[in-house]
């Protein structure tokens, strides 16, 4: 980004030129449909299939197991309420953490309120757990043994926090999965069970077999490894049926009727291949800046506490709660130096409610709102990092001085627990849910 500081690549990043370049014939030349007889309709149709087969080869997969959607945020519905509308005749009861993204945790409570008559009495509703996770945001192994029962019928943990970056056990989680799967087989209870993770974050900088990780459903985003905004991808293992979200002409096996994004399937093929062949090397570089940046800022600015696993975390997620002061005042000085950071998930950064995710790891309310998001792409340099650890120690002091508020690190203090209520994940405060 010119004249400027972009440290904000968790909401989203820019498009790589080599994607921009695989992309530019399918604007003005190679425009047929897909779905159309003729020589241009069935070169569209050939390069929708080369670029699904690159995405299933990435993904250890059949190309027939992947869908192509118009973002991340549909792929996460279509799983959910795919599994949960085919399957509701055989369970009603979901799994899933307090800190999953939004497009999970509002997708489950419109699940929850479908099936409740007028009333508000249950029909035939469905029941979802969410999970509490521990202090550096990883879902305990043991409590998902513990939530299930003999009529859940789906298991939602994402494989790395967009907000503080921790990177959960799937693979485990998988391991588990399939035991009670087993398990059900041997006792005859016919229910099936499947586990979904939203890879949203973790596409860039994770590998992505969906085999090693035992996944039955996993959810991408474009917009999040360098590829174009507005497409995404759910693989869905074979055997699978989910039903659709959007009906029409039948496109991508009758589960995401209208015409492909051809433009835009192709740069996400050629995104994602790019991100998978250059993760180690590009893994290390940031790994390295971050750590740096890290212990620079803890240095130079007192009453700071780092949020999320300390070394189990995206190595390009710095995720920090300033005491005394609010994140969003942060942001605007910092936007007015050309640094552009964020509170928490950009989805809902236009609000002025605390991340449910920093409450869920046990922060105060305080913490919550002083929490501030840097991550770091392609093109930052220790130049960079330099700029802004020059700028924010004068800019936090300068908030300090004007704040009302004095808190100390491993004060467990929350002023206002009314203004959790109504958020879905059910945060629990002082010993009271709300939601």
């Amino acid at each position: 980004m010119s004249n400027g500081v972009y440290l904000d690549h968790a909401a989203t990043t820019y498009l790589d030129p080599r994607v921009a370049e695989a992309m530019e014939p399918y604007w003005e030349e190679e425009y047929g449909n897909p779905s159309s007889l003729y020589r241009p309709g069935r070169r569209a149709k050939e390069s929708l299939d080369s670029a699904r087969s690159v995405v299933a080869r990435l993904l250890n997969c059949k190309s027939e197991e992947l869908v192509f959607t118009g973002g991340g945020t549909e792929a996460i519905n279509l799983a959910i309420f795919g599994v949960a509308r085919m399957y509701k005749d055989q369970g009603r009861h979901i799994i899933t953490s307090k800190i999953e993204h939004h497009a999970v945790l509002h997708s489950l409570e419109a699940l929850e309120k479908e099936g409740f008559s007028a009333g508000g009495g249950p029909a035939s509703g469905w029941e979802v757990t969410y999970l509490d996770v521990d202090e550096y945001g990883l879902v305990r192994q043991e409590e998902i043994k513990k939530a299930i029962r003999p009529y859940t019928i789906l298991v939602s943990i994402m494989y790395a926090n967009n907000e503080i970056g921790t990177i959960e056990p799937i693979e485990e989680i998988g391991k588990i999965i399939k035991e009670i799967r087993e398990e059900r087989k041997v006792a005859g209870n016919p229910t099936p069970i499947f586990f979904h993770t939203d890879a949203c974050q973790a596409a860039g900088a994770l590998d992505m077999d969906v085999q090693k990780l035992g996944v039955d459903l996993l959810a991408m985003n474009g917009s999040k490894i360098y590829g174009p905004k507005g497409v995404g991808c759910l693989y869905i293992r074979r055997g699978i049926r989910l039903r659709p979200l959007i009906y029409g002409g039948g496109q991508e096996n009758n589960l995401r009727s209208g015409t492909e994004n051809i433009p835009g399937i192709i740069g996400f093929a050629k995104a994602f291949e790019l991100a998978q062949e250059e993760r180690e090397k590009e893994n290390a570089r940031l790994l390295k800046l971050r750590d740096y940046f890290i212990s620079e800022v803890m240095k130079r600015v007192p009453k700071i506490v780092l949020n999320g696993h300390p070394k189990k975390r995206l190595p390009n997620n710095i995720n920090i709660s300033v005491l005394d002061i609010e994140g969003e005042a942060v942001i605007l000085y910092l936007d007015a130096k050309g640094i552009y950071i964020s509170t928490g998930s950009a989805c809902t950064s236009t609000t002025l409610d605390p991340s449910h995710v920093i409450l869920a790891i046990g922060r105060p309310y305080e913490y919550a709102h002083g929490s501030l998001r840097f991550t770091l792409g392609r093109r930052t340099t220790k130049e960079d990092l330099d700029y802004v650890l020059e700028v924010f120690p004068g800019i936090v002091e300068k908030l300090r001085k004007i704040s009302p508020v004095r808190l100390e690190i491993g004060q467990k203090t929350v002023s206002h627990p009314e203004a959790f209520a109504g958020q879905g994940s059910k945060i629990k405060v002082g010993g009271k849910n709300y939601k």
